[in-house]
């Protein structure tokens, strides 16, 4: 008897962790992780900047290549980045929310909490960019039924990604093309963080090795869902 609830119990915490760690399941938020299509398109999405360093590199790659991206920015670093975060703008690439603060505990914050977490970032981004915020990524895309109800309440759409490059853990950049190569599919949504050292490297060598397979990047079929 102690044995089968022990494993009852195992099941349990392994369901929860999987249902909060796997955005692509969708079993709290309805997260758009992939395009329905047949096309050979995917999308960029960034992570975690603007950063003062990194960022305005990765957008001189993005506008030499003619690619649009969405850049999922935290709130507390657009102070002092406003010009790199109106560049995103004026150059066509879509703003999301990536909270405020982001940090580990923002799972954890009170539905008040975290309803002012997100909106401070909005403001944030709205403010420096003029243009409206309705995307939103998880800190670490981490779910939950909280982030759930308050990701309704505020109206926000859910983007996570069926393509982690796993880039801040600063594999060789031949083993993260191998990732991506492995995973590509018609539609795929890409995970990259701007703020990471040589992110624009990695960025140009993806962009050379998906047209060399003839996928093209588009940002289009990200709006249109809008």
């Amino acid at each position: 008897m102690i044995i089968a609830l022990f494993i009852l119990f195992a099941l349990v915490l392994g369901f929860l962790f999987y249902a909060s760690y796997s955005i692509g399941a969708g079993i709290y938020i309805k997260a758009f992780c992939r395009m329905q299509t047949d096309e050979r398109v995917v999308a960029l999405t960034f992570d975690d900047g603007p950063d003062p360093v990194q960022t305005p590199k990765v957008l001189d790659v993005l506008k030499e290549h003619h690619v649009r991206a969405t850049f999922f920015c935290i709130g507390s670093k657009v102070k002092g980045n406003e010009a790199i975060i109106q560049r995103m703008v004026a150059e066509g690439h879509t703003l999301g929310n990536h909270s405020y603060a982001h940090t580990w505990r923002f799972p954890l914050y009170s539905t008040q909490r975290m309803t002012a977490d997100l909106e401070q970032c909005r403001r944030e981004l709205e403010e420096a960019s003029g243009q409206k915020v309705v995307w939103f990524r998880p800190p670490f895309g981490v779910t939950n039924p909280t982030i759930a109800r308050v990701v309704k309440r505020l109206g926000y759409k859910t983007m996570g990604w069926n393509i982690r490059t796993l880039d801040t853990q600063q594999p060789s950049h031949e083993k993260i093309i191998s990732h991506i190569h492995k995973r590509l599919r018609p539609g795929s949504i890409i995970l990259l963080h701007d703020r990471m050292p040589g992110s624009e490297v990695l960025l140009g060598r993806i962009l050379e090795e998906l047209k060399k397979r003839k996928f093209n990047v588009q940002n289009d079929f990200v709006i249109s869902t809008l």
